[in-house]
């Protein structure tokens, strides 16, 4: 059985959109009756094979878009055709290959000791040296330790397809990369109003200094938009508890400004839970935007394309962003 995405009636026999790629019952097979997103590209060829990641589909290499700045083809064919629509996972395999240089290459091969000043200037977005503009980028890839990156990337893995799918390649790139440099930043500069005597210190000279690293604030971003546009999307918390993504997302929020206000401040047990919040709001709000619109999600997350699947974890994870 599988569900209709738009009514969530189970169908034992679906049909699925040859536009948009969603699954919908016999009464909503038809484009017009889904209100299908493809309808309105159906006289744009380019725009129906273009999925936002680069137009290299509709101008050519010396037309001035992106593919006249990549010296690789990045068309259908060519050879980074497969990340046409598959972005989700090439950033979750930036994670991993940030992981490696983080905690083998930098130490071993260029002897930059793991949580070495050098080390935090590079993967890390810190009171130290918060004008090192790379690291804003960097640090949204680069995580804490082995389960803070085992936990994140499980998240993105199921959230971020479903999110990509409805926005394009292009702004899943933006969305992930801005929410996360923007939560990290958030979380600094929330330690230097509260601590700005930390500013310009090493991070071993002060126990108030912070150092932020890891995707969970571009995480909770996808979570803020998939929140408004299917309130009553439903998954496995854990892969064992179902419950919809509203009460998932609202625990979450409570959990992090109850830690944030009670439980030891905006960076208690090593959390930045205030970069958890903020990619949360951005999320929320490009979710609004993404309502007003017209954009849907689907009804449940489903895995391998069975009936329901578990959904992924309510939250982007109780480790560093």
């Amino acid at each position: 059985m599988a569900t209709c995405d738009r009514c969530g009636e189970q169908e034992s026999m679906p049909y699925q959109c040859r536009l948009c790629g969603g699954t919908f019952c016999s009464k909503h097979r038809l484009p017009e009756n889904h209100d299908c997103p493809g309808l309105d590209e159906w006289n744009d060829p380019g725009g129906v094979f273009d999925s936002g990641f680069d137009d290299s589909v509709n101008q050519t290499r010396d037309s001035g878009g992106l593919a006249a700045k990549v010296p690789v083809d990045t068309g259908p064919g060519g050879v980074l055709g497969y990340f046409r629509g598959n972005v989700s996972f090439a950033l979750l395999a930036l994670m991993w290959f940030t992981f490696v240089v983080q905690y083998a290459v930098a130490p071993q091969l260029l002897d930059i000791p793991v949580q070495s000043q050098q080390w935090f200037d590079i993967f890390t977005v810190n009171t130290t040296h918060p004008e090192y503009v790379w690291t804003w980028v960097t640090s949204v890839f680069s995580h804490g330790g082995f389960g803070h990156i085992v936990l994140n990337s499980i998240v993105l893995y199921f959230f971020g397809p479903v999110v990509e799918k409805r926005i394009g390649s292009a702004k899943f790139v933006g969305l992930f990369v801005a929410a996360g440099a923007l939560a990290g930043l958030a979380q600094v500069g929330a330690t230097l109003v509260a601590n700005p005597e930390v500013l310009g210190q090493q991070l071993g000279a002060t126990p108030n200094g912070s150092a932020v690293l890891g995707a969970s604030g571009a995480i909770a971003a996808l979570m803020g938009v998939l929140t408004v546009l299917n309130p009553n999307l439903r998954i496995y918390l854990y892969f064992v508890i179902p419950m919809p993504l509203w009460l998932a997302t609202l625990l979450f929020a409570g959990y992090s400004i109850f830690v944030s206000t009670v439980g030891g401040g905006i960076g208690a047990g090593g959390v930045a839970q205030f970069a958890h919040l903020a990619g949360l709001g951005i999320g929320l709000l490009y979710g609004l935007k993404l309502k007003r619109e017209g954009e849907r999600a689907p009804n449940q997350l489903q895995f391998g394309g069975g009936p329901g699947g578990p959904g992924g974890p309510g939250g982007p994870g109780r480790r560093r962003p």
